[in-house]
């Protein structure tokens, strides 16, 4: 995994043509030869990425400075040294000494052709794989569901604890005059922070998710948090009534638009739900999608991003076998997983910064 130099701004499009990344020769990794070193900084190498003998650290590294448009500076006139305790150390003598190694840019996929070949990828691991979950998917299936059950799935049911306005009761008449608003603020941003807990925990639960590195659980979670709640929180919209029934309360588009989320949001938000619940998941394919989002190799700050990548696929064709071996099922269900793997999760996401925003409004103060 790359853990090799900072992070720059992307610019994919300038750079085309084809990827290669050709494995160590039998020979060079038996026994019989000395294992080979990374050209750039000494660690032992996987194979050739881009010309070059390399590690998967240095593969990282020159791919994404490569995909960047800002230029590495070193401020010891390019005389730091590069080994691989140190290769972090020094982006511009570490990128200097890519080059050096032969590593060449326009080996780099286009951000549109690396699409494209994972999709090709996708679409073949389709073909070949099994109706039926393997043994291996039917035990990943039931952790998540185990860990689901005990964090999530009765959550909502306990939303009645953090004082919740009277007209949120289900057996009230829900009047259209206006309520206070702050103790509905209040109650949401309560409601919010206990989400976000049950998820941690519920993450905590999975093994595969508590292996990586602490940083690349915080990156993920910081990440994937309120996409998690929102798709389990999908599974108590009510379609006829496009009200949220959580155990004795009802939730309402002009409650969240009484505490000051805007329109276009609201809009958004509800079209969202509405989508998903259409599709009359089951709570496999709810727990699987929730693994999609939150094993996703693209948040800022991750360091084993091929590890969490692989995660991210070993969710997506377990979902993938799960709805193929639903019979009969909606016409729609057939294409959500694609949906949700091409960026569904991370435009939700993207568009909900205001629940956040809620959060912090209505945290106390410390006094002075």
């Amino acid at each position: 995994m790359s853990r090799g130099g900072p992070e720059l701004t992307a610019n994919p499009s300038q750079i085309q043509g084809p990827a290669t990344a050709t494995p160590i020769p039998e020979a060079m990794a038996s026994g019989e030869d000395e294992p080979r070193n990374c050209a750039v900084c000494g660690d032992q190498a996987t194979g050739y990425h881009f010309h070059a003998l390399t590690c998967e650290g240095c593969k990282g590294f020159f791919r994404r400075t490569v995909n960047k448009s800002t230029s590495l500076m070193c401020p010891f006139a390019g005389s730091c040294e590069v080994n691989k305790a140190q290769r972090r150390h020094c982006p511009a003598c570490r990128w200097q000494k890519c080059l050096d190694a032969g590593m060449k840019k326009d080996m780099i996929l286009s951000a549109e052709a690396l699409a494209l070949r994972r999709a090709r990828q996708a679409q073949r691991r389709a073909q070949q794989a099994s109706m039926q979950l393997s043994k291996e998917q039917k035990e990943l299936v039931r952790t998540l569901l185990g860990a689901h059950s005990r964090h999530v799935g009765t959550m909502f049911d306990q939303f009645v604890q953090f004082r919740p306005p009277a007209h949120l009761f289900i057996h009230r008449q829900h009047l259209p005059t206006l309520v206070p608003v702050l103790p509905l603020l209040m109650h949401f941003a309560d409601v919010n922070t206990f989400m976000v807990q049950q998820i941690i925990k519920f993450t905590k639960d999975l093994p595969l998710f508590r292996s990586l590195p602490m940083e690349d659980q915080i990156s993920l979670l910081k990440g994937a948090a309120i996409e998690i709640c929102h798709i389990a929180l999908n599974t108590t919209f009510c379609l006829q009534t496009q009200n949220f029934l959580c155990g004795p309360l009802r939730y309402t588009i002009e409650d969240a638009a009484q505490v000051g989320f805007q329109e276009e949001f609201l809009e958004f938000l509800f079209g969202f739900h509405r989508t998903l619940r259409r599709l009359q998941l089951q709570e496999p394919e709810y727990v699987l999608m929730a693994a999609m989002a939150l094993f996703s190799p693209d948040r800022p700050g991750i360091t084993c991003r091929e590890e969490i990548d692989q995660l991210q696929e070993e969710m997506a064709l377990t979902l993938q076998n799960y709805i193929q071996g639903q019979q009969p099922r909606p016409r729609d269900r057939s294409f959500y997983s694609a949906e949700m793997q091409s960026g569904s999760s991370q435009a939700l996401c993207n568009s909900i910064p205001e629940i956040d925003d809620i959060h912090h409004l209505t945290k106390p103060t410390s006094p002075d």
